[in-house]
């Protein structure tokens, strides 16, 4: 469901992509990970539409990135670590405004709050409460519904457990093995390695807007002798 070939992306003289190619199918966890500045931000962004690229092509649920952005997005979810929503709205006021975004009103918008909800274990009690009301975990837990209430074929999270505690950490990670698990294709982007260790199916080591690895993550481990960082260290060193 999604297929990058040679995608690169340049400031002038500095090439943050330098053309990187993968796919990911469905069902599947695609871990991609860096470090900082890594280009992997630049990638995602790329993916949902938001940069053009410079070169290369990429193809999401289907469509291409550049010439069908309207359709890629009508089939695409995205979740930044950080990303906030108005505070002095309900939950469920925030999932009615996104709701709208994609031609959903009344029973069925109703349905599909009802069905994130679930997912996301969100109480429904809990929706009524002003955002600014909320946890920090909550509050992620309401970016990650109004990012899946269109029941996105592909979904991209970028840092998405940047300063979540330990417990909201948990419930992001369950989602996401919970949701490819509905047969959706998923990019799980961190430089955490722990966390692409727990969910991931296949890995890729991107490096100064280059992709210096990729396997399953059995592979990888046997690369890392049952390490992913080690592995990761291991890998990029060899480049460098």
């Amino acid at each position: 469901m999604i297929e990058v070939l040679n995608l690169q992306k340049s400031y002038r003289s500095f090439k943050a992509v330098g053309g990187i190619s993968f796919s990911v199918g469905p069902g599947e966890v695609y871990g991609l990970l860096g470090p900082n500045g890594a280009g992997k931000t630049t990638t995602l962004r790329m993916l949902a539409t938001l940069l053009k690229p410079s070169g290369g092509s990429a193809r999401v649920a289907g469509f291409d990135v550049v010439r069908q952005s309207l359709e890629v997005r009508r089939n695409l979810g995205i979740v930044n670590g950080g990303m906030k929503v108005y505070d002095r709205l309900t939950g469920r006021e925030v999932l009615d405004f996104f709701g709208s975004f994609y031609d959903l009103w009344g029973q069925r918008l109703k349905d599909r709050i009802e069905w994130a909800s679930a997912l996301l274990k969100i109480d429904q009690p809990v929706l009524d409460k002003q955002v600014r009301e909320m946890s920090s975990g909550m509050q992620q837990k309401i970016v990650i519904a109004r990012a899946i209430l269109h029941q996105p074929q592909v979904l991209l999270l970028d840092e998405a457990t940047a300063g979540l505690d330990v417990f909201a950490r948990r419930a992001l990670l369950d989602f996401v093995k919970t949701y490819a698990g509905l047969g959706k294709t998923l990019v799980y982007s961190t430089h955490v390695m722990s966390e692409a260790e727990e969910v991931s199916n296949r890995v890729g080591f991107i490096d100064k807007g280059r992709l210096v690895y990729e396997g399953s993550l059995q592979e990888a481990l046997e690369l890392g002798r049952g390490n992913l960082e080690r592995a990761f260290i291991r890998r990029l060193e060899e480049a460098a």
